[in-house]
């Protein structure tokens, strides 16, 4: 069912529910501070340029993340291939207790920065920090490309309407 909103009715949920209707590759952005490997569901991960080659994203400020990109100075993201809807739905929980068993296994390695690089992931972008803006409920994290990594094959986990459409 659609929906129209103008005004003071663009509120959060209007908000969100119109941002659902763009599919978008699932992204995991992942670093290690001081205290672990740690990362989120980075939906909102976007280049900004290729010369010098630049991504962004998005980080809740309550992201516990958010502290070991700003400690490290370094974040990857990681594209993530179909079939790892489970994988992005650990990286979307809140639980710090989920931690451990997001970086279980031998399915981690590293680039050039030491943040955590998923070996299945269908690309990565190996971030060195350049730039915290912070707005309204979330810091816009900036970085300059270091490493890059492309499967060259594959299907995309795709988010839309909010699910994974993918699986």
């Amino acid at each position: 069912m659609g929906f129209e909103a103008k005004g003071d009715a663009v509120d959060i949920g209007a908000f969100w529910r119109t941002l659902g209707e763009r599919a978008i590759g699932a992204t995991v952005v992942t670093t290690a501070g001081s205290d672990g490997p740690n990362g989120f569901l980075g939906l909102s991960a976007a280049h900004v340029c290729a010369n010098p080659p630049t991504m962004l994203v998005s980080v809740d400020k309550k992201t516990s993340a958010l502290q070991g990109i700003e400690e490290s100075g370094a974040f990857a993201v990681n594209f993530l291939p179909a079939g790892t809807a489970a994988l992005a739905t650990a990286f979307g929980g809140k639980g710090e207790e989920d931690r451990a068993a997001r970086f279980a296994g031998d399915a981690w390695g590293t680039l050039a920065t030491g943040a955590p690089v998923h070996a299945e992931a269908l690309g990565v972008f190996d971030c060195r920090l350049d730039q915290v803006i912070d707005r309204g409920t979330v810091a816009i994290v900036i970085g300059l490309v270091e490493g890059v990594k492309a499967a060259g094959a594959g299907e995309p986990l795709v988010f839309f309407r909010g699910k994974f459409l993918s699986e």
